[in-house]
């Protein structure tokens, strides 16, 4: 990925990447070619040196059954968002900007591991699933289904795990803008409805303006 030095991003942006609840695109080169799924992940931080990222495949999708030649690559998307040059105080001051768009993303790579196991699946969907159903009032559990249900449900998917051996972060959230612009930047976003883009514009700011920001 390039990533030019004032989009690098830091140790608290890779962990927010990798803990906040989502799916990301698992991608496999194999001997039929290069493979891709959308696949919901759990990262799991105490495993091996850097983690690893739980998720699981349809027992049809062939993806598992093909061995992974290499390191495979988990792409993690966060928030993007369209920025509009009008919203830029510099637009007023000399016309000399253009779009841009605003994004978050992590390139993980790492060893596959395929677990064909229904105790690491349970284990895994629950993990799933209470991380997604926190936010609502009333979570849905795993064990609000029938039994004989659940079990058939898991012997149809089977793990994998992503033993993560390297990654590759970028947040370009306008860090090379000056303040003023960001200031728009800001408010444009909140007027178009991007709460999750503009939030993240506003931590970038407070983080390049953190004395240590250049050491992450």
């Amino acid at each position: 990925m390039y990533i030019p030095a004032h989009f690098q991003a830091g140790a608290d942006a890779i962990h927010d990447l990798l803990m906040r609840p989502g799916a990301a695109n698992l991608v496999t080169m194999t001997q039929r070619g290069l493979l891709a799924s959308f696949v919901p992940f759990v990262y799991d931080p105490s495993i091996g040196e850097h983690g690893a990222l739980h998720g699981h495949l349809a027992r049809t999708n062939t993806q598992w059954s093909e061995p992974a030649i290499g390191e495979s690559l988990v792409i993690i998307q966060g928030a993007d968002a369209y920025v509009s040059p009008s919203w830029y105080a510099s637009k007023a001051e000399h016309g000399r900007v253009v779009p841009t768009w605003n994004y978050s993303t992590a390139h993980v790579y790492g060893t596959l591991a395929v677990h064909d196991d229904v105790a690491w699946l349970g284990n895994q969907v629950r993990r799933l699933t209470k991380r997604n159903e926190a936010p609502f009032e009333r979570p849905w559990s795993v064990d609000d289904a029938p039994e004989r249900y659940v079990a058939g449900q898991l012997r149809a998917i089977v793990g994998v795990e992503l033993l993560i051996t390297r990654i590759e972060a970028k947040t370009k959230l306008s860090q090379n803008r000056p303040d003023t612009d960001i200031d728009g930047v800001i408010a444009g976003l909140e007027a178009c409805g991007q709460a999750e883009a503009s939030a993240d514009v506003a931590r970038a700011r407070q983080e390049r303006s953190r004395p240590d920001a250049g050491s992450a």
